[in-house]
């Protein structure tokens, strides 16, 4: 028995809810703090895990204090070994950064003019009224964004937006494209 037990009924065993109470708050933040330096995931639940394995034992401890300890921390050793495995098994989890990521998919009209030659692309765009042509010029071939068109036309975006749908709808009317498309 500790001294805080001890002063707190000299003369009577101390119940089980008061031993745990008085165990827990005396052991608690040496166990998190051990369970943090080792690197485990969640110390917290993981002390949780200690002190509820701890509990149903308590009686059956000896040594005193100091076997008190020592029963305490081999358990929070094996919870910290048991949490590295399981650690060493897990996948590790990367958070997802979106100017990282080179994916892309293409739409069906890149897609289409990446099959064709250069050639085949100015002959299907000289069939487009000249604003048309120079958007998808621009866009498909220069690989530019609205914004960058609509400032390099002295165009409104939503202006450059009108007319490239204009000229894909035109273009997609045309059977050679249409040849392009299916596969």
């Amino acid at each position: 028995m500790t001294d805080a037990q001890t002063d707190e009924a000299p003369d009577q065993p101390v119940s089980g809810t008061a031993a745990f109470s008085l165990v827990y708050r005396t052991y608690a933040s040496q166990v998190l703090g051990y369970l943090t330096a080792r690197g485990v995931e969640d110390p917290e639940a993981a002390m949780q895990e200690v002190f509820l394995s701890v509990l149903p034992r308590l009686d059956t401890v000896h040594g005193g204090e100091a076997g008190l300890k020592t029963f305490i921390f081999s358990v929070a050793h094996a919870r910290m070994v048991d949490d590295h495995r399981r650690q060493s098994r897990t996948p590790v989890k990367l958070s997802f950064e979106p100017e990282l990521d080179q994916r892309e998919d293409t739409s069906a009209e890149k897609e289409a003019l990446r099959r064709i030659s250069p050639r085949e692309v100015l002959g299907l765009l000289d069939g487009l009224p000249q604003d048309q042509r120079e958007v998808l010029s621009l866009r498909l071939v220069g690989g530019l964004s609205i914004e960058q068109t609509a400032e390099t036309m002295d165009k409104s975006a939503g202006a450059v937006k009108q007319l490239q749908r204009r000229a894909l709808l035109k273009l997609r009317e045309l059977k050679a494209v249409k040849e392009y498309l299916t596969p």
